[in-house]
């Protein structure tokens, strides 16, 4: 027999879908209704860890109230401004050249992938729709330049929230590099931590068309080390939603 100490409860209302550690937490749910047909409950033992990491990366964790974006009415909250998020610790910076490492080992990992996402569903229920954009979406403003081209180089990074606040500035010390790698690296340092953030949907802004146009898939890359970054930069873009890049004149 199971062991009840690792029991949980699944609990479907609507669109809406929880999980519950014991059956009185959710006891409020029904009301004074013996049956209620707009609910379903599930129990299973031994919540798997992989399922506890997706709804920790797609969920909201300890909210007061939960609710279907769908059903998000207009003054429900009363008046509402936008609150950026805490600036994060200072960046490492590293001063080292990559010429001879893995494309992987340059940018390193991102914190979900398309696997795993892919990994964990809820057979029986309804499709939960999306949370609302707005509250992940987020504009990647990127810049790079060397001193020499190549020559001592450094890129950042400015993540914004969608009314133009500031969320995170990122910054990233790259050795010897020239001017186009150095915009790839801004790109890619915003891509990451945007992803490692939980940012779903993306505006990325630039000048360097260069970078811009290659993203897109308009302009050829004419060297490896353009290729491999590119590459790298695309693989990121395809982890959002949604996902756009333009091109800002100087």
């Amino acid at each position: 027999m199971a062991d009840e100490k690792n029991a949980f409860y699944v609990v479907q209302k609507g669109d809406i879908v929880g999980v519950y550690k014991s059956l009185s937490d959710c006891q409020a749910l029904f009301g004074s209704s013996v049956y209620d047909p707009s609910i379903t409950v599930f129990k299973g033992y031994g919540l798997p860890k992989e399922a506890e990491e997706f709804l920790s990366s797609n969920g909201i964790k300890n909210a007061i109230y939960s609710i279907g974006a769908s059903d998000v009415q207009a003054n429900l909250f009363g008046q509402l401004v936008a609150c950026p998020f805490k600036q994060p610790a200072k960046e490492k910076v590293v001063g080292k050249t990559f010429p001879d490492k893995r494309l992987q080992d340059i940018v390193g990992s991102t914190s979900f992938s398309a696997s795993q996402r892919s990994q964990f569903k809820l057979d029986n229920f309804m499709e939960v729709p999306p949370v609302s954009s707005y509250c992940c979406s987020c504009i990647l403003q990127f810049d790079g330049a060397s001193k020499g081209n190549p020559g001592i180089a450094g890129a950042g990074a400015v993540l914004r929230a969608v009314d133009g606040s500031l969320v995170y500035r990122l910054r990233e010390g790259l050795g010897i590099a020239t001017n186009n790698a150095a915009e790839y690296r801004g790109v890619i340092l915003g891509l990451k931590y945007a992803l490692e953030k939980g940012f779903k949907h993306i505006r990325v802004q630039g000048d360097s068309k260069l970078v811009c146009m290659q993203v897109q898939g308009l302009w050829r890359t004419k060297t490896q080390n353009m290729s491999d970054l590119c590459n790298v930069a695309k693989e990121l873009s395809e982890k959002f939603v949604s996902f756009q890049i333009t091109h800002i004149d100087r």
